[in-house]
């Protein structure tokens, strides 16, 4: 399955209704004396672009480049939208300026964390003949120039029959698939494209089945491929995860991976932007609608219009294969991916931890070690003797447990982020490659003996000890063995 760090080579072309989400919050303690309405004493406000362009914001969040295009309105909020996306790395803009209609904005009132009105300025009527043709004037260019087409349809009439099947031919043209987010119930607009995303209400608006079960999310999906030209169908069903079909293929069934509910808002915007970018490094339609799921498990759980970033999306998959999935491999022995990893994780302000060790035969003193070690950071990345580099130190008849299955071990642990192997006698290499804000060794060792201390501190880090746990290590466990007092 294709990971984050695949992304970055990925350019993705987004069509669609670009809108301003605003957020106004504040406290509300009491009832407007002139009728039955609470009264809102703000506090804060805040904006984001929403729609297509968040859509954009995701795709560029996880590395991939992304060109949107759409119409605003020649106002404050399409000025605004401007600013707010010059601001965004790997996001280009080519908008169309209408004089005839404004800028879609939501503005959302939120009052002690709960949404209590939301006030829309917009127009849904479809856009003129001459700015169809101003807005194609622009895509058509570009569709050979992307990976991936993502049409985010709000329902705001940028993506009228014209300008979606005129896109649609020419993505088939060029080979580029077409990911549709739909809001209309006229799905038969989008024949010819690669997914369609539809949510449970619009599912049910279409088909007339509310795909409560997965039996009725596979008849509800059955009947949209059965009904319209489509090559596959994506229907996503909040809590109950997501429902993939494709003809000739048997449903799957993704189980939702949301530990908190936070804030819908926006994700389905997501969905859309890691299945495209997924698509676009290659991966199966499965594979990308699987990342999709783990993503929007993610933006869940935060708040307002907001992103995945990739090393967010990277440790999320990892903790899939921790429980027996098989998204990323169990252990990383990869330059490439290390800087990969370590650039997203510092991207994202981190603190990256590292401990070291053979980790031969697991023990409780192993277990605290490392649960310490995460404590003291945000990511914790274990350095593994391989097997060559454990015989040399330990004797012959070592490892007990080979090294991928000892990495395999380590890596189901939450408190283990990244696993790396390591040949030479010592972990200095890998330690200078990584650069740690911290380093952990246990405290049978002092610090100016620890491999890589003076190298961490001089970069301004910390070094840690732990005091190990008395009696337990693997040489005394294998001795006990030998002894039969195991």
């Amino acid at each position: 399955m294709q990971r984050p760090t695949d992304f970055v080579s990925v350019n993705v072309l987004c069509i669609g209704d670009i809108m301003l989400d605003r957020f106004v919050s504040g406290s509300v303690n009491r009832i407007s004396p002139e009728g039955p309405v609470p009264v809102m004493s703000v506090v804060s406000e805040k904006e984001f672009p929403g729609g297509a362009a968040n859509v954009a914001r995701n795709i560029a969040a996880l590395g991939a480049r992304c060109t949107l295009v759409g119409v605003v309105g020649v106002d404050e909020a399409g000025g605004a939208l401007g600013r707010h996306l010059g601001a965004v790395d790997r996001v280009t803009s080519a908008f169309v300026q209408s004089n005839s209609r404004p800028t879609s904005t939501k503005i959302r009132f939120i009052g002690q964390n709960q949404q209590i009105l939301r006030v829309d300025i917009e127009q849904s009527s479809p856009i003129s003949q001459a700015e169809e043709d101003e807005l194609l004037d622009k895509i058509l260019p570009l569709i050979p120039l992307h990976h991936v087409i993502v049409l985010s349809d709000y329902a705001k009439g940028v993506l009228t029959k014209r300008i979606v099947s005129t896109v649609i031919e020419a993505g088939r043209k060029f080979q580029r698939p077409v990911i549709v987010d739909p809001k209309v119930a006229d799905i038969a607009m989008f024949s010819g494209a690669a997914i369609i995303t539809p949510n449970q209400k619009e599912t049910q608006n279409v088909v007339g089945i509310w795909p409560v079960s997965d039996l009725d999310a596979e008849r509800a999906g059955e009947a949209l491929l059965d009904r319209f030209e489509i090559d596959s169908v994506l229907i996503t069903r909040a809590e109950r995860g997501m429902t993939f079909l494709e003809r000739n293929g048997s449903p799957i069934h993704i189980k939702a991976e949301a530990r908190e509910v936070f804030d819908v808002v926006g994700a389905g915007d997501t969905v859309i932007a890691v299945l495209g970018v997924a698509l676009g490094a290659g991966a199966s339609k499965e594979d990308a609608a699987r990342i999709a799921n783990t993503a929007a498990g993610i933006v869940v759980g935060k708040k307002g219009t907001a992103t995945v970033s990739g090393s967010e999306l990277h440790d999320a998959l990892s903790r899939a294969n921790r429980t027996g999935g098989s998204v990323l491999s169990a252990t990383i022995d990869n330059s490439d991916e290390l800087h990969a990893l370590i650039s997203g994780w510092r991207k994202d302000g981190l603190k990256i931890g590292f401990t070291n060790g053979c980790f031969d035969i697991l023990h409780v003193g192993h277990t605290r070690l490392l649960e310490f070690a995460r404590r003291h950071c945000d990511r914790l990345i274990v350095g593994l003797n391989n097997d060559d580099s454990v015989q040399r130190l330990k004797g012959p008849g070592r490892p007990i447990n080979p090294e991928l299955e000892r990495a395999e071990v380590l890596r189901s642990m939450s408190f283990v982020d990244a696993v790396f192997l390591f040949s030479e006698d010592t972990p200095l290499k890998l330690i200078e490659k990584i650069s740690p804000d911290v380093l952990i060794k246990g405290a049978d060792y002092a610090i100016n003996q620890i491999v890589g201390a003076d190298f961490v501190q001089s970069l301004g880090g910390e070094v840690l000890t732990f005091e190990i746990v008395p009696g337990k290590s693997t040489t005394a466990t294998i001795n006990r063995s030998q002894a039969g007092k195991v």
